[in-house]
């Protein structure tokens, strides 16, 4: 688990630390203390607490002009025990949302399961973002975790994708690839 580290790419594009928009401004990071753990393995110090036990995330990138974020997650999106939902929308995407950000790039390759529990925060918050056009997309969901999204008919307020070459990609094509599908399938 130390070893999976944030995707660090973009640092000398953006840095959410550094952002006084950003719900993560003014934290300071350690390359060598890991504190942080993860059914009790350690995770790498880069990794964003947000407030949940079983799931971390990075804000990787973040457009204000054009209203869209991209995150990371990593760990086990837990709606049944923890309502993870409940406390990344209120504790960091209604923040950015407060700050105009309508479209939400969740890069999902690192969520090692998903439990889920009833939809209402998903659907509040696909209800929220439908006056700006906004949407939800999670990229690179593991297969299992998939399956239990669906099964969860969440894709009802949040659209999975594939876009594996993900991290060949600048932000700004990602945004572009993935905004151009969302509105073709919103028409």
């Amino acid at each position: 688990m130390q070893d999976i580290e944030p995707y660090y790419n973009w640092r000398h594009l953006y840095a959410a630390e550094e952002d006084r928009l950003s719900p993560f401004f003014g934290r300071t990071y350690s390359e060598f203390e890991y504190s942080m753990t993860l059914y009790n393995y350690y995770i790498h110090p880069q990794w964003d607490d947000f407030g949940s036990r079983t799931l971390y995330m990075k804000l990787l990138f973040v457009d204000y002009e054009q209203h869209y974020a991209i995150i990371e997650l990593l760990g086990e999106w837990n709606d049944a025990i923890e309502n993870d939902i409940m406390t990344l929308r209120y504790d960091v995407m209604d923040q950015l949302f407060s700050r105009g950000i309508t479209k939400y790039i969740i890069v999902a390759e690192n969520v090692l399961n998903f439990h889920s529990s009833d939809d209402s925060y998903y659907q509040e918050w696909r209800e929220q973002l439908e006056d700006d056009h906004g949407w939800v997309v999670l990229i690179g969901l593991p297969e299992q975790s998939k399956h239990d999204f669906k099964k969860a008919r969440l894709t009802n307020y949040i659209e999975l994708l594939e876009l594996p070459q993900w991290r060949t990609l600048k932000p700004e094509v990602i945004f572009q690839l993935i905004d151009s599908e969302m509105g073709r399938r919103l028409e």
